[in-house]
């Protein structure tokens, strides 16, 4: 039998399968709407409709992970990798998990000898309401052994316009074989927000300002907040078209974490973070790890206290993410909001 009458007859037998067993063409099949894509050199782009929203960095030459754009509406990154004019600074790494003292040991500045590490991911999950990011991370000191491990998931939400959020969600408990872990009081840690250069009030034309009404670092730093925000100019566009819009992050935290409503460090130099052990350190147990749940508003337009309030309340009332072996086909983790836990395919 001839090659030409090979492929004709697998062709017919091709087209007589069901639609399940030969797949969807192209006419038919549509993507999800918010996608997790992998790229080469460890890194995984949030999209939304083919638009990346933010993306995530965990190759080992960094000290640690982060996420690096995180876009505005207008397609322009609201944060910056490190301090516009201290280079001492280059730890600031647009949006990143750190803390000054985990055991006594530096997790926050460049060459310590410390490192955070992505260890493995456990699902990417794509949806139309949401994509869905679980990893895991271990805390190495700097004799490389894990003193700390953390669950990460991150999931990207769209909203009307081009504005998005990143919602996070970290749980922190020992190493595997070690009884208690312990952050110690800091300013620093755990999750912090460099802007960018346009957005600082010191180096740009922006606005720090808190749920609670106050504007400027001289009245907001150390004390509790809801929500933080930093808006202001951002340039949109490249060549002749392009132009200053307003723009900025809101970054909320969770009524559920401990010491709700957080303190915070931030800078009239373009930085914010939720400073969970300002006053005092916290001790990690295996029995009673740290679970923290925070959300990263991109919106258009200036500071509006009405819509960061709704935005808290929807936050609020939306649930945490669990993780767990799979009993899906071909996925070896689920992640999934409590209560929503999906039934096994047959």
């Amino acid at each position: 039998m001839t090659r030409t009458c090979l492929l004709s007859l697998a062709f017919s037998f091709f087209t007589l399968l069901p639609p399940a067993a030969r797949g969807q063409d192209a006419a038919t099949y549509l993507p999800d709407r918010v996608e997790l894509i992998p790229l080469p050199d460890h890194q995984v782009s949030f999209q939304v409709d083919g638009v990346e929203a933010t993306r995530w960095h965990f190759d080992p030459k960094y000290p640690r992970p982060f996420f690096y754009p995180f876009n505005g509406p207008s397609g322009s990154t609201l944060t910056r990798m490190g301090h516009p004019g201290a280079q001492n600074h280059d730890h600031h790494r647009s949006i990143w998990f750190a803390h000054n003292k985990v055991n006594g040991l530096n997790f926050w500045a460049e060459g310590t000898g410390t490192a955070i590490r992505q260890k493995f991911w456990y699902r990417y999950r794509d949806g139309e309401k949401e994509a869905v990011m679980a990893s895991v991370l271990g805390w190495y000191d700097t004799e490389g052994k894990e003193i700390m491990e953390q669950d990460l998931v991150a999931a990207t939400i769209p909203l009307e316009n081009g504005e998005h959020l990143l919602e996070i969600q970290i749980t922190m408990r020992p190493a595997a074989g070690s009884a208690e872990v312990t952050l110690n009081q800091t300013n620093f840690g755990l999750l912090a927000v460099r802007v960018a250069k346009t957005l600082s009030n010191t180096f740009g034309g922006g606005q720090l300002t808190s749920s609670e009404g106050l504007t400027g670092e001289e009245s907001i730093f150390g004390k509790p907040a809801r929500w933080m925000n930093y808006s202001g100019p951002v340039p949109a566009g490249i060549g002749t078209g392009r132009k200053m819009v307003t723009e900025g992050i809101t970054f909320f935290d969770h009524p559920e974490n401990p010491r709700y409503p957080t303190a915070w460090h931030v800078r009239a130099d373009g930085w914010m973070g939720a400073a969970f052990c300002l006053s005092e350190g916290h001790t990690i147990t295996a029995a009673t790890p740290l679970i923290l749940r925070y959300l990263l508003h991109s919106h258009a337009g200036a500071y509006d206290a009405d819509r960061a309030s709704a935005v808290a309340q929807a936050f609020a009332t939306r649930r945490g993410f669990e993780i767990a072996k799979s009993k899906q086909p071909h996925r070896q983790f689920e992640v999934w909001r409590h209560g929503e836990k999906p039934a096994p395919e047959e």
